[in-house]
């Protein structure tokens, strides 16, 4: 019996589930790049409207590679990924660090270059142009802290970095003040394809609730203490664990340093500082588990760890989130 016209086609029934229509739902990947200190935690947290990053005034304040999630219903999902700021390497972590936001750079669908409004792109900015000239994928240029500069001063600063490369966009905002975030996902929606929602429409973040704790810690010590003290830092959840029937969590966390003389700055006369540190972390800590939390701190020295590329490891920098 010869096949009729109507017939059953098996290659266009391939064709269509190899190519799913998720109609107007746009999803994608983007990373978020930058100097340091030029508020790309702060960018993140203000798009996902909770913490998911710990922010300072210091450089080098993200070490690990964040990814946060971004869902509008019925429109599409933006899966941002935060990286430590782009930096010259001078040890282990640091490497790591240099790797991590590398390999950021591949395999996501957009870039978010974030920049200050200085005058003139400093030598940190053209190292990342040079990069990203290699790349072959949407970048737009988001000049942050314009709360700190005229309407006026801004127009300069956007020709002196559009003759570096060419961007999809340029937008200035204020990550702080939230002044044009609003807009940003338009933006950033524009430029990623038709897929699929990869992530609960409710996920804000990937990290574990583990992390989490130990990075507010770090970040309030960021916040107290001594300028030469919060690069050699490092915090270890040593036991985390809920109390049966209550809201209630009982943690037990070590702040790690390369220095004895460190040791006594973080503790700190009378253990002031520590204790400082542990009841700013403790207010972070109970918002985000929705719980009381009994935070118990203690220091230990670990020296040169960051030129160790087990101690590295172990304190949770990992060759996974290279990946």
């Amino acid at each position: 019996m010869s096949p009729s016209s109507d017939s059953f086609d098996a290659q266009s029934l391939l064709q269509e589930l190899n190519s799913p229509d998720y109609g107007d739902f746009r999803s994608g990947f983007v990373t978020i790049i930058g100097r340091p200190n030029v508020g790309k935690s702060t960018l993140m947290n203000f798009l996902v409207g909770q913490k998911v990053a710990i922010t300072s005034n210091k450089p080098q304040t993200t070490r690990n590679r964040i990814t946060s999630v971004y869902t509008e219903s019925g429109r599409g999902q933006i899966v941002f990924v935060d990286t430590p700021g782009i930096h010259q390497a001078k040890n282990k972590l640091g490497e790591y660090m240099v790797r991590v936001t590398q390999s950021a750079i591949r395999d996501v669908d957009v870039i978010l270059w974030l920049v200050e409004p200085d005058d003139e792109p400093g030598p940190g900015d053209r190292r990342i142009a040079e990069q990203l000239k290699n790349v072959d994928i949407p970048v737009i240029l988001i000049i942050n802290k314009i709360d700190t500069k005229a309407k006026e001063a801004l127009l300069p600063v956007i020709d002196h970095y559009q003759r570096l490369m060419d961007f999809a966009e340029i937008v200035p905002i204020s990550a702080r003040r939230g002044d044009g975030c609003e807009m940003l996902p338009d933006v950033i929606f524009d430029y990623l394809p038709y897929g699929p929602m990869y992530f609960d429409e409710d996920m804000v973040t990937d990290q574990p609730q583990r992390q989490l704790v130990a990075e507010f810690i770090r970040e309030k010590a960021l916040h107290a203490l001594q300028q030469e003290v919060p690069h050699g830092i490092a915090v270890s959840i040593d036991r985390m664990k809920k109390r049966k029937g209550k809201r209630l969590y009982d943690i037990e966390a070590t702040i790690i340093c390369e220095k004895d003389s460190h040791k006594g700055i973080i503790i700190g006369k009378g253990g002031s500082m520590l204790k400082k540190i542990g009841m700013n972390a403790r207010y972070e800590i109970e918002q985000m588990l929705d719980a009381k939390a009994n935070l118990s701190l203690f220091v230990k020295v670990k020296k040169d760890w960051r030129d160790s590329d087990y101690l590295v490891a172990n304190f949770g920098y990992r060759a996974e989130d290279e990946m």
